[in-house]
C-alpha cells in the first residue's frame, strides 16, 4: 500500500516507548491522527513507566513494554501483536530496543527516521522512510510522519486528561505558586542548588509566589532538593518523591509557571499549557526547548558551543550537546529573574 494514503487507513501502529518528554512530544501526532482520521484504529506501544501518564486518553489501544522483563517482554508484545496486521506503523523512537519491537509487529508499510537523522541503525527496520528537514524541533519532525501518512495540518494538541484541581492531599492552596523541577535524567543538564535556593527566595520576597519543589525518586533528585530546601531563606514545599505522574501533571497545571532544565516535567508543563522558564546550556533549545515557551527560555548554549567547540551553533551539527559540569553555570540568577520578570508583563499573576 503505497504512501500517502488516499483515505483514512483502518488501523496505524505506533511505536514509541519513551522518555516522557518524547511521550510528550509524541501526543500532537495522536491527537493529529485522532482529528483528521477519526475513524482509523491507533495501536500505541508505549514503556510501562511512561504509560500512566496517558493510560486515560480515550480511542487508542495501548501495549505496554516492560524492559525490566528482558526477553520476556518481547514475548509479551509477540503474544499480543500475532494475530494482528496494520496498515502501517510509526516507528519514532531510534533505539535497537525499539527495532526489535518492530520485527514483531506485522506490517508493509514500517515508517521510520530518514537516513541523515535515523540512528542506532534504525533503517535496517524501516522500508520506508520519513522527508528529511534540517533543524527542526524534536515535535516538528514528529510531524514528519503524519505528513508521510497524507495529513498535513498540524494540530498542536495535547489534551492529556487531568482533573482540575489537584487530587491529593499534598497541597492545597489558593495561592499562585511556581514549579521548580530542578532535574533532568541527564545530570550534566542540572542547574545549581544554589541559583535555585536564589531563584525561591526571590519569588518569595518580589512577588509573594508560594514555591513547590517536584521531582522524582532517584538519589540525585532527592539531594538537590535537600540542597534546596536548606540554602533557601524562605519557606517553601518539598514535593520530590511524593507525587505520581497523574498528581505531577496536576501539580503542574495548576502552577504560574515552572522552572526547570531539560525534563520530561517541562515538557508535561507544556502539555498542560503551563509556562515554562526553560533553563537551557548542555542542549539546543531550537531543538528541545519546551515547545509553546520559546521567549521564556533561557539560552545559553551558543556561549557553550563557542567555549567547548570554538565556533557558532551554525557551524556544529544539529544536536550536538555539552556535557561539560561547567556548561549550566553559565546561567545566571539574573538570567531566570529576567525571564520570569517578562512573564510576569505578559502574563500578570
Amino acid at each position: 500500500m503505497p504512501l500517502p494514503f488516499k483515505q483514512p487507513p483502518e488501523s496505524i501502529c505506533l511505536l514509541r516507548l519513551s522518555a516522557i518528554g518524547d511521550i510528550c512530544h509524541t501526543l500532537p501526532i495522536v491527537r493529529t491522527i485522532q482529528k483528521h482520521w477519526p475513524s482509523t484504529k491507533l495501536t500505541w506501544i508505549i514503556g510501562k513507566t511512561e504509560y500512566p501518564l496517558v493510560n486515560e486518553i480515550k480511542n487508542i489501544n495501548f501495549i505496554i513494554f516492560d524492559k525490566s522483563n528482558s526477553l520476556k517482554a518481547y514475548k509479551d508484545i509477540h503474544q499480543q501483536l500475532k494475530n494482528t496486521k496494520f496498515d502501517a506503523l510509526l516507528h519514532m523512537q531510534m533505539s535497537m530496543r525499539t527495532s526489535l519491537i518492530s520485527l514483531l509487529v506485522k506490517s508493509k508499510i514500517k515508517l521510520g527516521f530518514d537516513k541523515q537523522r535515523a540512528k542506532d541503525l534504525q533503517w535496517l527496520f524501516s522500508n520506508t522512510t520519513i522527508a528529511y528537514k534540517e533543524k527542526q524541533h524534536v515535535v516538528d519532525s514528529f510531524f514528519g510522519f503524519t505528513e508521510m501518512l497524507g495529513i498535513s495540518q498540524h494540530e498542536y494538541q495535547w489534551d492529556i486528561p487531568v482533573a482540575n484541581q489537584m487530587d491529593f492531599n499534598l497541597f492545597k492552596t489558593k495561592k499562585p505558586y511556581v514549579v521548580i523541577s530542578p532535574c533532568s535524567s541527564m545530570p550534566y543538564r542540572n542547574w545549581n542548588a544554589e541559583g535555585y535556593a536564589a531563584i525561591a527566595d526571590w519569588l518569595y520576597k518580589q512577588h509573594g509566589m508560594q514555591v513547590v519543589l517536584s521531582g522524582g525518586h532517584s538519589l540525585i533528585e532527592k539531594k538537590m532538593a535537600d540542597k534546596i530546601t536548606q540554602q533557601a531563606k524562605h519557606p517553601l514545599l518539598n514535593l520530590t518523591a511524593k507525587t505520581d505522574l497523574k498528581q505531577l501533571l496536576s501539580l503542574l497545571k495548576n502552577a504560574y509557571c515552572v522552572i526547570s532544565p531539560d525534563s520530561g516535567p517541562a515538557h508535561m508543563a507544556t502539555a498542560v499549557n503551563t509556562p515554562v522558564i526553560g533553563l537551557y546550556a548542555c542542549t539546543n533549545p531550537d531543538r528541545a526547548r519546551p515547545y509553546l515557551s520559546k521567549q521564556w527560555t533561557v539560552n545559553r548554549y551558543p556561549e557553550a558551543i563557542q567555549k567547548k567547540f570554538s565556533c557558532s551553533v551554525e557551524q556544529v551539527k544539529w544536536g550536538t550537546r555539552v556535557r561539560d559540569d561547567w556548561a549550566m553555570k553559565l546561567i545566571s540568577i539574573d538570567d531566570v529573574t529576567a525571564k520570569f520578570s517578562q512573564l510576569t508583563q505578559a502574563n500578570p499573576v
